[in-house]
């Protein structure tokens, strides 16, 4: 096998993985590869959020163009229908069980199909659910579409959810319906259609579509499957957001305030690029996870978590901001009596690096008073007085590569000044907020805090000595040899993700031990990703690039190379205790 080549050095924005096929581009010629002069029926699946309209103005002249959501129940029954799952709740809400069955109307769907079944016209049937209006199509298509382009599509009020009108209503209302609803009742439905279609079509860029064979997407699944890769990160501004991402990591982006986040391994809301004939074709990486799960997660992972990817890497920038919310994640009997989850927010901060004022509040002050704490909080809240948490949690300071563990339960959030790389398991969206130190929005309206979830979850006894006994820097060396070195550096006992930070100069053996693999260049420039018996092409990463290695790999090599050859360079792992 050939020795990997080293391009440069620089933070790969858009990793890709190289795939065989052939891609028909534009509307002109994917009508032309789809029709080829013949009469035909076709339906195209997809999410919410997918331009229907754009696919009728480019496909409709050519056939009668059927949109499914003609033939949703009305909206006040869907309103209705899912009130239990949407709730009152300004942020949070409950997993839906429905499917997308549930939101048509079944008479009108059975009428329509009855109608279309006489015809002799081309027919389009398209739009969520168009996969349950014709049993036997001549072509099934799914229209797949990134998380993060119908997030951007809900803030610019060019979307609805499924069966209802709510692109004028608050983004933070449209994400929560998506998360909760829209999102989960897609996803069952793609779970279920997406490998019986004989194309994707890339929606993700309205000027450039793209289609291809699922045959060939299946392909590409597979070889992520039994390889490493990264996903695409993607950056977001945020009130507290600092500078270090911009400077550190080139990033393009120059018009936003600050960079607060960068989601660089979140399978649910990241996107991965396969490169096909020359083009770049963008799916959703969940696609992965539903599609090769058992190849990708582990089996034992798999058969825990389901289709599910439970690791999740994020970049929280302080560095030039200001501190995160004060905080406390839901333990586990909680969110699942609560908001239907199988699993909490677990989580820990590894400083990726920190200025000298770093800082990160975890855990109550041993004195602390905790009904006195929210007292203050409720009235900080709603008579706006002022509310000093320093009195109540304890701040400590923040040098490059510590490690903060933070089981579900425990106050914290990070200070100014930090560059975190927080690893947690995955769900994300499940942050209570306790105190904003005043602030407003980015939109300039007040952030929404969730003091009574708060006060329902944070653990009295994770005081000062249980802090510092067990929860900062708990470094361990486990094993060692000849120009490596590697260190259990926890989660905590209570949280099932298990992290190992590796020092070397030489090639370092890694085992997968049947789980999936998420791990980071934390310290160095360059390293290689091989693998002892040639099974999958060299992999190169640079410093702070998020790269997962399937279960499928079983072991692999890491080696510095490039710039960071022959120097002492590190890697942060994480996998999930079996």
């Amino acid at each position: 096998m050939k020795k990997a080549e080293v391009k440069n050095n620089s933070f790969n924005k858009y990793p890709f993985i190289e795939v065989s096929g052939d891609v028909v581009c534009g509307w002109e010629e994917i009508k032309t590869s789809l029709f080829d002069g013949r009469n035909i029926t076709i339906t195209v699946d997809c999410y919410q959020g997918v331009f229907i309209e754009e696919i009728e103005k480019a496909l409709g002249s050519q056939a009668l163009f059927v949109r499914t959501e003609e033939f949703f129940k009305p909206e006040e029954e869907i309103l209705s229908l899912t009130q239990r799952d949407v709730t009152d709740d300004e942020v949070f809400g409950v997993i839906t069980h429905l499917k997308m069955k549930d939101f048509l109307d079944e008479k009108k769907v059975e009428a329509v199909k009855e109608k279309l079944s006489g015809k002799s016209e081309n027919i389009i049937v398209c739009g969520p659910g168009a996969s349950l209006f014709l049993e036997n199509p001549d072509v099934r298509v799914y229209a797949d579409m990134a998380r993060w382009e119908i997030q951007k599509r809900m803030k610019n009020g060019l979307v609805n959810g499924l069966g209802v009108v709510n692109n004028s209503e608050p983004f933070n209302h449209q994400y929560k319906r998506g998360f909760f609803v829209d999102w989960k009742v897609c996803d069952r439905h793609k779970k279920e259609w997406f490998s019986h279609c004989d194309y994707l079509l890339d929606t993700n860029n309205s000027d450039s579509p793209k289609l291809v064979e699922m045959s060939v997407i299946g392909n590409g699944l597979r070889r992520a499957a039994r390889r490493p890769f990264s996903v695409v990160p993607f950056f977001d501004p945020g009130v507290w957001g600092g500078h270090w991402m911009e400077q550190k990591l080139d990033l393009e982006n120059k018009e936003a305030p600050n960079h607060a986040w960068c989601f660089n391994c979140i399978p649910e809301e990241n996107s991965i690029l396969f490169k096909i004939d020359g083009k770049l074709i963008e799916l959703p990486s969940v696609d992965l996870v539903f599609f090769e799960s058992v190849s990708l997660l582990g089996d034992a992972v798999e058969a825990r978590f389901g289709k599910e990817f439970p690791i999740r890497f994020d970049f929280l920038d302080t560095m030039g901001g200001g501190n995160l919310s004060l905080q406390v994640h839901p333990d586990t009997t909680y969110i699942q009596e609560n908001f239907g989850m199988h699993y909490t927010q677990d989580e820990s901060y590894y400083l990726l690096d920190a200025g000298d004022s770093g800082t990160v509040y975890l855990g109550l002050k041993e004195d602390a008073d905790v009904d006195k704490m929210f007292t203050g909080l409720v009235k900080a809240q709603e008579e706006g007085d002022p509310f000093d948490a320093e009195e109540y949690v304890n701040t400590y300071p923040a040098k490059k590569h510590d490690h903060f563990l933070i089981p579900a339960g425990t106050i914290h959030c990070s200070g100014k000044d930090s560059m975190v790389l927080e690893i947690s398991s995955t769900p994300y969206i499940f942050t209570f907020k306790m105190w904003d130190w005043g602030r407003l929005g980015l939109d300039g309206k007040p952030r929404p805090i969730n003091i009574g979830h708060a006060q329902n979850v944070v653990n009295a006894e994770r005081r000062s000595r249980f802090v510092e006994k067990e929860l900062i820097n708990r470094f361990e060396v486990v094993k060692e040899g000849e120009g490596w070195m590697e260190e259990k550096t926890g989660l905590h006992e209570r949280e099932f993700i298990e992290t190992r930070r590796h020092w070397f100069s030489e090639p370092v053996l890694h085992e997968a031990n049947g789980s999936v693999n998420v791990l980071m260049l934390v310290d160095g420039e360059e390293a290689v990703v091989e693998s002892p018996e040639s099974l999958f092409e060299p992999f190169v990463v640079h410093y702070a690039e998020a790269f997962i290695v399937p279960a499928s790999v079983k072991s692999y090599t890491i080696s510095p190379c490039g710039s960071s050859q022959g120097k002492r360079i590190a890697t942060i792992k994480a996998y999930v205790r079996i």
